[in-house]
């Protein structure tokens, strides 16, 4: 009866980190918003549930998505990693929580869009194949698409790393908003094609 009562609306949860969240900007500027706005420019019906938590880790993330995969939830992105990476968690531990996550989207029969993430060499090169490796494997695993590199939008416009210095704030860490624009820009395509396997 809810799925009748609230006619086509697609409601998308952005399962994530404080890059879902919109960490440091006014709330209108953030990724969901912004996101939200872009879809609807392009003619989808659709409301964008901001699941984000600043400094939440996979973890954070697994012992979330229960609640968050409320009935009305017709899709979940889920972007998460980030403040794994940062704290150099063991890889293992962060693709069992993702693989948890996935499990749950699973069970809930919510259509999922799995947001990778580009990493550094900090930890050394095994770490980066395996870090960046969990994300192809488990969206194979689980048979859902992959959008490879949350922040492709932000190298792509930056193209250098002064121009990506351009695109973010002050910390380094989190995208303005026009890094947020130049992301959502990217991945919107990602985000319809995900919205269009709804039923």
């Amino acid at each position: 009866m809810a799925g009748a009562a609230q006619a086509e609306t697609i409601t998308v949860a952005a399962l994530g980190d404080s890059l879902t969240a919109g960490f440091g900007l006014p709330q209108a500027d953030g990724f969901v918003p912004q996101l939200e706005d872009w879809l609807q420019a392009q003619g989808a019906d659709v409301e964008i549930m901001n699941a984000g938590v600043s400094g939440d880790t996979t973890a954070g993330g697994l012992s979330r998505v229960n609640w968050t995969l409320t009935p009305d939830v017709d899709a979940m992105i889920i972007s998460l990693g980030g403040n794994d990476y940062l704290r150099g968690l063991d890889p293992a531990v962060s693709r069992q929580n993702l693989d948890g996550i996935l499990a749950a989207g699973a069970e809930a029969d919510v259509a999922m869009l799995l947001v990778g993430l580009e990493v550094g060499t900090n930890y050394g090169p095994a770490y980066k194949a395996d870090f960046e490796g969990m994300y192809a494997a488990l969206a194979e695993k689980y048979n859902v698409p992959l959008y490879p590199d949350f922040a492709a939008g932000l190298r792509a416009v930056a193209g250098t790393q002064d121009g990506m210095a351009a695109l973010m704030q002050a910390d380094g860490l989190h995208p303005n908003t026009e890094g947020v624009s130049a992301i959502v820009n990217a991945m919107g395509p990602a985000i319809l094609d995900l919205i269009a396997t709804v039923d």
